[in-house]
């Protein structure tokens, strides 16, 4: 199977893009034809965000073992030297554009697309629909390509590295499964564009029988405040610095949870940074969750799947008759 690799987190790090690496070699391992195409820096947020005005530039880039934090760039390509991976690709873009690109311009004959693993949960619409790892699998399932966004819910602090291979193997299983079965579970109404799927970095996934994997809907919750007043001058608008929110995604112990007691006013002008208050979001009551969502089943400590359409949730039924789709307004 040809599968193309996209992510959010962007190239190999220890801090924002722990995943990808290893994920890469598992999926390689299993005898897969892996292509991957992913932003040059961190791109978390971004929704199936494109860049319409400027030029997306890319470069080669040749991760070397054990970790992949290493390695050459070079603007054309050239043969592996001794030590090289493989041959990745890394663009100045949003996680969306790198599956567009990387289907339309790059490789043909993509079999599936996976985004992922991505650094944190993506459980509920809100976290969802902000997400760059869902943002990449939309954008090749509008190209009619089927695609899998893939998260691991940060839960223990710092996550040990004996989580990963586990969590690997498992996300192996549910990928090789939904693809063998796509669109046959039951109590499915329609057609899948694709699939989202968020594994609990826990305990669990060292044994023998792993995690439950259960099927979910998507939790439909909601945000507040994303951000906060700063003083105006304190930065202008060509000055970027990561946001203040833990690079170990919307879940991490040290995210902005108490952001919300704080002013959101502040005078002199307009400033705002984004930092935003999870606390409901990423430690919710358990009489919030619906049983059989995916914000549920993170908290029950199982891996979640999700089917989803690349379009917005119609609520109504369809009608069928011409006069049951006329108004019948009394203004």
């Amino acid at each position: 199977m040809k599968v193309l690799l996209c992510n959010d987190d962007g190239p190999p790090d220890p801090t924002v893009s722990p995943y990808i690496f290893s994920f890469y070699n598992h999926l390689s391992a299993m005898g897969w034809d892996v292509s991957v195409v992913i932003p040059s820096s961190q791109k978390s947020w971004i929704g199936k965000a494109f860049h319409i005005t400027e030029i997306t530039n890319g470069r080669y880039f040749y991760p070397t073992g054990p970790d992949g934090l290493t390695g050459e760039t070079s603007t054309t390509p050239r043969p592996l030297k001794d030590g090289e991976v493989a041959e990745w690709i890394l663009l100045d873009g949003t996680p969306a554009t790198c599956a567009n690109v990387g289907l339309h311009n790059l490789y043909s004959g993509i079999d599936l697309v996976i985004s992922g693993p991505n650094l944190g949960r993506n459980t509920s619409s809100a976290f969802a629909l902000s997400s760059g790892t869902l943002g990449a699998a939309l954008s090749a399932s509008l190209s009619k390509t089927r695609s899998i966004a893939l998260s691991y819910g940060t839960v223990v602090h710092p996550t040990p590295n004996s989580y990963f291979q586990p969590a690997h193997v498992l996300a192996g299983r549910i990928i090789q499964y939904l693809w063998n079965h796509w669109g046959k579970d039951e109590g499915l109404r329609g057609e899948v564009d694709l699939y989202s799927i968020n594994i609990p970095m826990i305990d669990g996934l060292l044994a023998e029988e792993s995690l439950k994997i259960v099927w979910t809907k998507m939790w439909r919750n909601s945000y507040g405040r994303l951000f906060k007043a700063i003083p105006s001058g304190t930065a202008t608008s060509k000055t970027f610095t990561r946001p203040s929110m833990n690079a170990a995604g919307p879940d991490a112990s040290t995210a902005d949870v108490s952001a919300s007691t704080e002013s959101s006013n502040v005078q002199g002008g307009l400033a705002f940074k984004f930092s935003p208050s999870m606390e409901g979001l990423i430690r919710p009551d358990e009489s919030a969750l619906p049983v059989g969502s995916d914000g549920w089943a993170m908290f029950k400590g199982y891996a979640s799947v999700t089917p989803l359409r690349s379009s917005f949730a119609e609520p109504a039924e369809e009608a069928t008759d011409l006069e049951d789709r006329i108004w019948k307004m009394k203004l």
